[in-house]
């Protein structure tokens, strides 16, 4: 009998089509399974009956980790583990793990009042980034040019966000409009390409649609990927670097990147470098 994966996801997109497509190629069943209708917490759930492993898809920042929690406990191998996923899912956590490893990070402040933010806006004067500490595909995301407008721009964490939207970092604006997304699957760096903001929107992120170009090769960019994989384990990641005057510094490390963006920019065929992977984690 074949080895059965659940692709746990809110949404069946272009990545999670193609994965389900190429799996057969490696002896694998991939079946999308909508992380709404899981139900989890009994110590074997039905809704997840009969898979061998699950992939974790959800573009959630709150879902993705308490599924691979509970799919774990029940004796489910999943992909990635919940403990990278948790880190992930928390730029706090994922800072304070890679720096406590050595790992160039972006500077942060954590920001959890108004006093807070005066502070953190002393120590690192604008033009600066505050952005959520849950959350991801650039939402909520701020750049503060100046201080003018710093304040009001505060007004909108502390009167409209709740429970832990309204915990914040602010960080120096590193990126200027582009960064370095790194493809991992497993231990491997199988993409690498700079991503541009396009239009009017200065956010570098694949998922509003910015431009990306394929990069070479680059030894120090390699060895910061293999330290983050180090700290996770081994797993499918979207690894973001900024570059800085004094080499490249960790942004953000994706759990369940879309790769359509990187693949098309760089010819990698991710979905069945993707496969591969699953079907050696699994024998």
């Amino acid at each position: 009998m074949g080895t059965t994966i659940a692709v746990v996801a809110d949404r069946l997109g272009w990545e999670e089509r193609r994965l389900i497509q190429v799996a057969p190629e490696a002896g694998l069943t991939a079946e999308w399974v909508n992380d709404e209708s899981l139900c989890l917490g009994d110590a074997d759930p039905a809704s997840l009956s009969g898979y061998d492993a699950v992939l974790v898809r959800s573009r959630s920042y709150t879902r993705g980790g308490l599924v691979a929690t509970l799919a774990e406990a029940s004796g489910i191998r999943t992909v990635n583990s919940a403990a990278a996923i948790r880190a992930c899912e928390n730029k706090l956590e994922l800072r304070t793990v890679l720096r406590r490893a050595g790992v160039p990070a972006a500077p942060f402040r954590l920001v959890l009042s108004r006093r807070d933010f005066q502070r953190a806006l002393e120590d690192m004067p604008p033009p600066v980034v505050l952005k959520p500490v849950f959350g991801g595909m650039g939402k909520r995301v701020t750049l503060i040019r100046d201080a003018d407008t710093a304040q009001s721009v505060y007004d909108y964490v502390e009167d409209l966000g709740h429970g832990f939207e309204q915990a914040a970092l602010v960080e120096p604006y590193l990126d200027k409009g582009t960064s370095v997304r790194c493809f991992v699957v497993g231990r491997e760096l199988v993409a690498t390409a700079r991503f541009a903001s396009a239009g009017g929107d200065w956010r570098s992120n694949a998922a509003l649609g910015n431009q990306s170009r394929a990069l070479d090769h680059d030894p120090a960019i390699t060895g910061i990927v293999d330290r983050v994989v180090d700290v996770l384990g081994a797993g499918v990641y979207g690894i973001d670097l900024f570059e800085t005057p004094d080499g490249h510094v960790v942004n953000e490390v994706n759990h369940a990147p879309a790769f359509k963006a990187i693949a098309e920019a760089t010819g990698a065929d991710i979905p069945r470098a993707l496969a591969r992977h699953l079907q050696e984690a699994l024998t």
